[in-house]
């Protein structure tokens, strides 16, 4: 089997990495890839939001096997395009990849699937917003109604600082945001593959969406991960692909557009029970790096059968005991202003510490071949040990020698869910 993976950053490292360990793959293609990716895969340079070049490219190589990681080439259609051409694609089409790239219309399909959510407010005005604001109180949340590489959200107590995040959402294009109830509880991800009808869940796994320790600061695109989650209430899983995911899938199916693909389900686990957060339409970042970390299922035959509908007939997955826990390493600035072309090293002394794979999320090569830095979240250490302990101690053994000028990173991923100071409302 020939796979062509889309993408550049560290999930799709960790896609790459994992397909090619499958014995039944042969090579491996990636657009337009990184320097990490290099190593494993044929990287080209091709525009991943152009459909017709997207399909170009797999006819080229003959692939067996489109994977679409970002959300922005799910949004564009490409998987559309790339389906018309005759290949099996992993990824939703444009009208089913709404579901991320459109709060409102992700809250529609909620409400007609009976799936529990958050209360919510659609607005285009700012007095619309103020009365929203007014009526479900603090913490207020609001959310870009579009894309916005996971830092579309703003959850704060000042009605101000929710006011001035609502305002810059209204002045894009077609502005509409989502004002929703602040949900209580922890966080979890839980990621299931659709081939449009049969759901298949992954195991689940917390991410740190905040910049700093304890949550503080602003939301990011994800500054860490770990799985599993040991504190997470029986039968979780089950009760996600039976209340939440499979009424979605039909929901989707019966309205012309079946999801085929990974959808994302961002939960908080509430004192009334589990409630969508938001959904995604493609795997996490970080959080799906933890998860793939623990998967022992050879993930191209899973993602084959993802792609051909026949997920029903797919054995059961495979899943390793041990635990799964990743570090971002952000460059000097981010989220706000973040800072490129410092470079990196130390990359071959943290991939010697044992349990360490160190993934590329923002980097480059300059013109000298220097190994620098190309974007906010730079590097993703990923660790496996036996226990959360020993994954948090590897990780961070191996984040400490890193060499990137400027750079942060959280200390605290996974330390409450070590300490076992998790608790669900009941």
């Amino acid at each position: 089997m020939k796979v062509l993976v889309l993408g550049s950053g560290a999930r799709e490292h960790a896609l790459v990495k994992a397909v090619a360990a499958d014995p039944e793959v042969e090579a491996v293609i990636a657009a337009p890839g990184n320097p990490g990716i290099d190593a494993t895969a044929l990287c080209v340079p091709v525009d991943i939001l152009d459909g017709a070049a997207v399909a170009a490219l797999a006819e080229q190589h003959a692939v067996d096997l489109i994977v679409i990681g970002p959300e922005a080439p799910l949004v564009a259609g490409v998987a559309d395009v790339c389906r018309s051409a005759g290949f099996p694609v992993v990824g939703p089409s444009a009208a089913a990849a709404r579901l991320e790239g459109s709060k409102s219309f992700a809250k529609d399909v909620m409400a007609a699937a009976d799936v529990p959510t958050a209360r919510c407010h659609v607005c285009t005005t700012v007095e619309q917003v103020e009365s929203a604001l007014d009526a479900l109180g603090a913490p207020h949340v609001v959310k870009d109604d579009g894309l916005a590489a996971g830092k579309g959200v703003v959850v704060t107590e000042s009605t101000a600082e929710a006011l001035d995040h609502a305002r810059a959402c209204l002045a894009k294009e077609g502005g509409c945001l989502v004002v929703e109830e602040y949900l209580d509880g922890p966080e979890v991800s839980v990621f299931c593959l659709s081939d449009g009808t049969t759901v298949v869940p992954l195991q689940p796994a917390q991410d740190f969406k905040r910049v700093g320790d304890g949550d503080a600061g602003p939301n990011t695109g994800g500054m860490g991960a770990y799985s599993p989650l040991d504190w997470a209430p029986p039968g979780l899983v089950a009760e996600v692909v039976e209340r939440v995911a499979q009424p979605t899938i039909d929901e989707l199916r019966r309205r012309g557009a079946p999801f085929v693909g990974i959808l994302y389900v961002g939960l908080a686990l509430t004192s009334r029970g589990p409630r969508v957060v938001e959904f995604n339409a493609r795997l996490g970042d970080p959080d799906g790096q933890a998860v793939l970390a623990r998967l022992e299922t050879p993930l191209a035959q899973l993602l084959h059968a993802t792609a051909t509908g026949t997920l029903a007939d797919f054995p059961d997955l495979r899943w390793s005991s041990d635990a799964a826990v990743v570090v971002v390493i952000a460059s000097a600035g981010y989220p706000a202003s973040p800072r490129s072309g410092d470079p990196i090293t130390g990359l071959d002394a943290a991939g010697e510490v044992p349990g360490v794979v160190v993934l590329h999320a923002g980097t480059k090569r300059d013109e000298q071949g220097t190994l620098v830095s190309a974007g906010g979240r730079v590097l993703d250490v990923v660790a496996v040990g036996s226990d959360l302990e020993k994954a948090r101690s590897a990780a961070y053994k191996a984040v400490d020698l890193i060499e990137l000028d400027g750079s942060h990173h959280r200390t605290d991923i996974a330390l409450k869910a070590e300490r076992g100071e998790i608790t669900v409302g009941a």
